[in-house]
């Protein structure tokens, strides 16, 4: 088969397509085959080497078709997503034609998108979903900002959210010309990103909002404590402005009564975190009625595979960029 190696750590140039023996599914696991894989920050981070060892072939999510499932619960042709469960990491992962993956990281499912609409879907949305359900707690009165509104986790969110009834969001982006955007994406409120804006936004919510997804991180985390009001919550999803560590006393810098916590999508899959607590099917259906716009930003073909990281890198995807490996 065809795969996306790393030959070693560095830019975009260092991918390369090469030729290597299509891997065999052990008991446990299930052999895909790859149709479209998105982008993610996260594979940008393991190309250079920043976190360590990992795997030749990178990639944490893919869309396609079961070829071999020994465990026969799953037949061949069957339309699956699949994402984390160390691909990428300890574990070739979805740049290729073909990949193993374990089967708990794997969800069938029904739908008419195309593989490459379909393949913008698995890791946003399941992360937005956990964020937004199961850290932040959402419920019908709330307001929420999502820090990092045009990232493709930021619109996954903005979409779910949006929703819900009753449910205010409230957005920032580091572009005015955004703007409109995401106010069409369903944002009452879109703000300039700083990382000073609390002041700002508490002057028209004078008691604070419900919670915020601050897909930003560290740089943005202790501005995002201000925001929330007592009982409210701040998740923390990602690190867009970079992982570098901050000063942070709990004692000094949490307001009281403040929850705060952290997602991490690799966790999915596992026993805590079971990939099934994720509403697929009807996020899916959600994108296929319209309701969610969640089409590809981008969409490269698998041999331009450098280039679709020069723009990821650039941050001017304005969404999910997606690599097709078969035409749709």
């Amino acid at each position: 088969m065809k795969a996306v190696i790393i030959k070693h750590y560095g830019g975009p140039e260092v991918l390369q397509i090469d030729d290597i023996a299509t891997p065999i599914p052990a008991i446990g696991e299930v052999l895909i085959k790859i149709h479209a894989f998105g982008l993610n920050r996260a594979e940008c981070y393991m190309r250079q080497g920043a976190w360590g060892d990992v795997a030749k072939i990178t990639g944490i999510e893919c869309v396609g078709e079961i070829m071999e499932d020994p465990s026969g619960k799953l037949q061949r042709g069957d339309k699956v997503i699949a994402l984390m469960g160390g691909m990428g990491r300890n574990r070739n992962g979805s740049y290729a034609e073909f990949t193993t993956i374990a089967a708990t990281n794997v969800i069938p499912v029904e739908t008419h998108l195309s593989w490459t609409e379909l393949a913008a879907i698995p890791e946003s949305y399941s992360t937005a979903w956990a964020c937004l359900h199961q850290n932040m707690h959402i419920n019908a009165g709330d307001v929420i900002l999502i820090r990092g509104g045009t990232s493709a986790l930021g619109q996954a969110a903005i979409n779910i959210a949006s929703q819900i009834d009753g449910v205010t969001v409230i957005a920032t982006t580091r572009s005015t010309h955004r703007f409109t955007f995401l106010k069409n994406l369903g944002c009452s409120e879109v703000y300039i990103e700083k990382n000073n804006i609390a002041d700002k936004i508490r002057a028209t919510h004078f008691d604070g909002i419900d919670s915020v997804l601050d897909i930003i991180g560290n740089s943005t985390l202790l501005d995002s404590l201000k925001l929330v009001k007592k009982g409210g919550f701040v998740c923390n999803a990602g690190f867009l402005g970079g992982g570098d560590a901050i000063k942070f006393n709990p004692l000094e810098d949490m307001p009281p009564g403040i929850n705060l916590n952290f997602f991490a999508s690799f966790l999915f899959g596992q026993k805590d975190f079971p990939l099934s607590d994720i509403p697929m099917q009807s996020i899916i259906k959600q994108a296929e009625r319209g309701n969610y716009q969640c089409k590809p930003a981008s969409v490269f073909a698998f041999n331009d595979i450098q280039k679709a990281h020069q723009l990821m890198e650039s941050s001017q995807s304005m969404g999910k960029i997606v690599v097709q490996i078969m035409p749709n």
